[in-house]
């Protein structure tokens, strides 16, 4: 896909790519290709033919004048205030209008698109990320899909060294790849990825890397006392699993990060029913669990120095004449015993016995990710994950690397208060949903009662999960939101 050379003599191009900023006129690649046009780049910007402003992409033919058919300019602002953010989105920007041209082969200028805080390799992995980000497209099941032309291979032209260079391009591909198949995840419509098939997946990927996997059927999990989880599958046609993946990175398995995600393929609302606008969409709520496949995809290609452990309780909700009932009392697998007050707060009660399970499993930090709440969405809106922690220097882990991937998070509280009120039932230790103001907050204390002293983040992303537009770095429907920073996270502690 990427070829690293150092130099572009006599070479044939489709298309050359070269970033420029404000104020750039006088940058090598600048003036390499303002002197081979015969002086009519400086004229196009001076015109506003070509813009330096971000977010913009100008094309310029070369009318034969050179060996390159036509060159690309990302305008990239300026060059002090440019960001890795205004970077993927420039880029984002940049191979779709690429993909829309239908160009087979391209070349770019990497070093054109440096700047004092962002590096060579790290354009590199931006350029390589955004590739895969950009171009994805949605998988759909229409009887007239044309047939796409893809940008089969891209020349990187750079001075940094080669191998270094290379490696830089291939771990961003990686995390590119790896987001765009939580995406088709989630995007998959619920009679094509039950709690069976989401199954099915996982093994494959374990397979293909070499990991260790479990997959509890309705029975074992009736042995371990999985009552949260069955409760929530009690009124499905389909039969839950309880989906385990184990990375072993070190010797021993010690220092064990566990992921955990919800895998809710469905979610009716049950007997506390959703109405009919808030049911359209609910194929994405298992958008945690395609965040959790994710990041174990790129840990099975970069193999990091790190142990995991992704557990995934699957199920769908679902009405029906044995399905459970707001005033239920169920035992979950932690022996706690929890008072369902909402059949639609469902997705805590199949996380409260992923946590325990992962637990159970070796982990030694946890991180649940989940479309846990419309709460959430109140609060942050659609462009923010909201966090939660019991452990706050583990918490610190989690958002730098957030920040490494340009994805958006924000701690919300949590106060004695707050347990009080998840913990005030007359019949059970919990109640599952104590009332809807601070929604997000009580679903995440919730969970933070089986997570007890193990330090732990809960990422709520039921704003971020999915788009309900076209993007910069995406078309609508799933993200695949928080694959990158589960990876960039396992990577820093594999470091």
């Amino acid at each position: 896909m990427f070829q690293v050379k150092q130099q572009t003599e006599n070479q044939a191009y489709e298309a050359v790519i070269i970033g420029l900023f404000e104020g750039d006129d006088r940058s090598e690649a600048f003036r390499t290709v303002d002197d081979a046009l015969e002086g009519q780049l400086q004229t196009l910007i001076d015109e506003g033919d070509v813009s330096s402003k971000k977010k913009t992409i100008s094309k310029v033919h070369s009318l034969g004048k050179t060996n390159v058919k036509r060159y690309y300019f990302v305008g990239l602002g300026k060059q002090e205030s440019c960001t890795t953010e205004t970077m993927r989105q420039s880029l984002g920007k940049l191979f779709k209008t690429l993909k829309s041209a239908k160009l087979v082969h391209a070349a770019v200028l990497l070093d054109s698109f440096v700047t004092d805080k962002i590096d060579t390799l790290d354009v590199a992995h931006l350029f390589a990320e955004t590739f895969a980000l950009g171009t994805y497209e949605l998988e759909t099941y229409k009887t007239n899909k044309k047939e796409r032309k893809e940008l089969e291979n891209i020349t990187v032209i750079s001075q940094e060294d080669s191998e270094e260079l290379q490696a830089a391009l291939t771990v961003g591909y990686v995390h590119g790849r790896a987001t765009n198949s939580a995406r088709t995840l989630v995007n998959l419509p619920p009679n094509k990825l039950t709690a069976t098939d989401l199954a099915n997946y996982a093994v494959q990927l374990a397979e293909k890397y070499d990991m260790d996997y479990k997959v509890l059927d309705k029975e074992e999990m009736e042995e371990l006392g999985m009552g949260a989880l069955l409760a929530v599958n009690q009124g499905s046609a389909e039969p839950p699993k309880m989906i385990a993946l184990l990375y072993q990175g070190k010797e021993e398995w010690t220092d064990v990060i566990g992921f955990v995600g919800k895998g809710i393929t469905y979610d009716t609302g049950g007997y506390s029913l959703k109405p009919r606008e808030g049911m359209v969409g609910m194929k994405s709520d298992m958008g945690g669990a395609a965040a959790v496949l994710g990041a174990m995809e790129i840990i099975g290609e970069l193999k990091p120095e790190q142990n995991v452990v992704a557990v995934i309780p699957a199920t769908d909700n679902m009405v029906s004449g044995t399905a459970f009932k707001p005033d239920d009392v169920i035992t979950s697998m932690s022996g706690k015993t929890i008072e369902v007050l909402n059949t639609d707060a469902e997705g805590r009660l199949a996380l409260a016995d992923g946590i325990a399970y992962a637990k159970k499993l070796g982990a030694n930090y946890l991180v649940d990710v989940a479309t846990l709440t419309g709460g959430v969405i109140v609060a942050l809106g659609n462009h923010t994950t909201g966090v939660m922690t019991n452990n706050e220097a583990f918490f610190e882990k989690v958002l730098e690397a957030a920040l490494e991937t340009d994805e958006p998070m924000w701690q919300l509280p949590i106060f004695e208060r707050d347990k009080e009120r998840v913990r005030n039932s007359k019949f059970a230790d919990l109640n599952n949903s104590p009332g809807r103001d601070g929604h997000a907050i009580m679903a995440g204390v919730f969970l933070g009662e089986f997570a007890e002293d193990t330090p732990w983040v809960h990422l709520d992303i039921a704003g971020t999960a999915t788009s309900n537009g076209a993007h910069d770095l995406g078309p609508i429907g799933g993200t695949g939101v928080m694959v990158r920073t589960l990876a960039t996270l396992v990577e820093y502690f594999g470091e």
